[in-house]
């Protein structure tokens, strides 16, 4: 199948990953300032940030019955309100004021997230074949586009809520493409029977939880430690997401490639470890082209492991259970947001951010433990309702 053709499959849902990038990208890249503005510490900013995954965890729960009611509404509502809650700790001037701002931040990005992917999911299941990957891919080369404007704006002075202003104002321009149709779900009764996966989510969100956590320790720490600790400028610092955003899009393109040819649990496993090499370089790294290397190889790497095992689950369940079961393995998968920023700026206050990446190693070489479970427990459950007449 086609890049294109499978672009086409994705629909509208495509615009979503991009708002959803284009907004954490800018954030990212904007790091160094926003922490500036409020004058805080690396523990004090970590804990700032922790409050956005409070709005996080919330959406993961309401995300179910949000995506019901706004039906094909869900994904151009929750973008708006998306874009417009990254104007809040753009204007905040202290650490409390950030740290309440984050939280409709949060809020409304994991709406916007759950919504999204249960679109693609869906759209994977009507074309039976992968799709999750190239829809993450829009996510990640836009986060690449718009911490590489970020950085070129934080040279010439702009302030981030400017730039968030502009996200916002091409939100809504471009909602009407966001409306995506809800596909029905036929088997509620067969479903009910099933129960709910309850080990597979768990499973599979113990797997978000470890991307996720990588992930979130270089967004959001990796232009301090290009600026901080290696001595680059602001438009090198913004290098560290821009090149995080670039490679993940690379890999996550290429993700949709082998995802087609192998089986998932090989390429996850490989991203992980791969993932692994990429970020124990960039934290040992002497200067900055050792970092951005690093961090290149860790992107390519981390890439597939957030899609894959939603798709992985999306794939497991029945259509009535689909998207809370995507919901519920984001909530468990966004802990790592939970514990990402306090972990990174506990580490960092106390080791140094060398220590503090070099500890997102060790999380990552705990993927296949993962796959190898879940993979153990999809059979289990398979074989179950066989014999029970029922279909896996």
């Amino acid at each position: 199948m086609s890049l294109l053709t499978t672009l086409r499959l994705i629909g509208p849902a495509a615009c979503a990953f991009v708002v959803l990038g284009g907004g954490w990208g800018i954030f990212a890249a904007s790091v160094p300032d926003l922490k500036g503005a409020i004058g805080a510490g690396d523990g004090d900013f970590g804990l700032a940030v922790l409050c956005s995954s409070s709005g996080l965890l919330a959406a993961m729960w309401l995300a179910p019955q949000s995506d019901r009611r706004l039906g094909a509404m869900a994904v151009p509502v929750t973008a708006t309100l998306f874009a417009c809650a990254l104007l809040l700790p753009a204007m905040a001037d202290r650490v409390t004021h950030f740290a309440l701002a984050m939280i409709p931040v949060g809020l409304c990005s994991g709406l916007l997230d759950v919504s999204m992917n249960a679109r693609v999911s869906e759209a994977e299941a009507r074309a039976g074949r992968p799709l999750m990957n190239l829809a993450h891919a829009l996510y990640s080369l836009s986060y690449a586009v718009a911490a590489v404007a970020t950085g070129w704006a934080r040279e010439a002075d702009w302030p981030p809520v400017a730039l968030f202003a502009i996200l916002l104002a091409l939100v809504l321009v471009g909602v009407r493409r966001m409306v995506v149709p809800v596909a029905p779900v036929p088997d509620a009764a067969n479903a009910t029977r099933q129960g709910f996966p309850v080990l597979l989510v768990t499973l599979a969100g113990a797997t978000v939880l470890f991307g996720f956590m990588a992930e979130n320790a270089v967004e959001g720490w990796s232009a301090l430690h290009l600026e901080r600790t290696l001595g680059g400028g602001a438009a090198e610092g913004a290098l560290g997401p821009a090149m995080l955003g670039l490679t993940m899009g690379v890999g996550r393109v290429a993700g949709q490639v082998f995802s087609e040819r192998f089986a998932t649990h090989k390429v996850l496993t490989a991203g992980a470890l791969v993932a692994a090499a990429g970020i124990a370089a960039a934290a040992a790294a002497p200067g900055l082209a050792v970092a951005y290397a690093g961090f290149a190889v860790f992107g390519l790497g981390v890439s597939v492991v957030v899609p894959l095992a939603l798709a992985m689950v999306g794939a497991e369940v029945s259509p009535a259970h689909r998207t809370r079961a995507i919901s519920r393995t984001a909530v468990v998968g966004f802990f790592g947001i939970v514990f990402g920023p306090p972990l990174m700026g506990g580490v960092s206050e106390v080791a140094g951010l060398r220590a503090a990446f070099g500890a997102q190693v060790l999380l990552l070489l705990a993927v296949p433990l993962c796959l190898v479970a879940f993979r153990r427990a999809a059979a289990r459950r398979g074989a179950a309702h066989s014999s029970d007449g029922n279909p896996a």
